[in-house]
């Protein structure tokens, strides 16, 4: 009885962590293969959070001074509900290395 209760004491006191993919995207071929699968695959909404995912790995305050946003300003801009300018997704795309491209056919 005292090892199952500890057993459930451990389980109610063991912690996860929210998966964040921020830590996964850990060099350019990922981040570009995230990008463009958004891209293809995702809406508006889904790209403003896939920016914000690799602006995060990149480093928010650095994407901030590339895009001369604040830090507060480029975290709202990409914040979930956002409608951000599409200037403003045009610099964090380049600053995070990206352009876009357009193929026919």
């Amino acid at each position: 009885m005292v090892e199952l209760q500890k057993a459930l004491h451990k389980m109610k006191t063991k912690r996860t962590s929210k998966f964040d993919i921020a830590d996964y995207l850990e060099d350019d071929t990922m981040i570009a293969e995230y990008i463009n699968t958004v891209l293809q695959e995702g809406d508006a909404d889904d790209i403003i959070a896939a920016l914000g995912h690799v602006a995060k790995a990149r480093g928010l305050s650095k994407i901030a001074q590339e895009t001369g946003l604040s830090r507060p300003s480029l975290y709202k801009a990409l914040s979930q509900g956002s409608k951000p300018q599409f200037d403003t997704i045009l610099k964090v795309l380049r600053a995070v290395g990206g352009n876009l491209n357009v193929v026919t056919g």
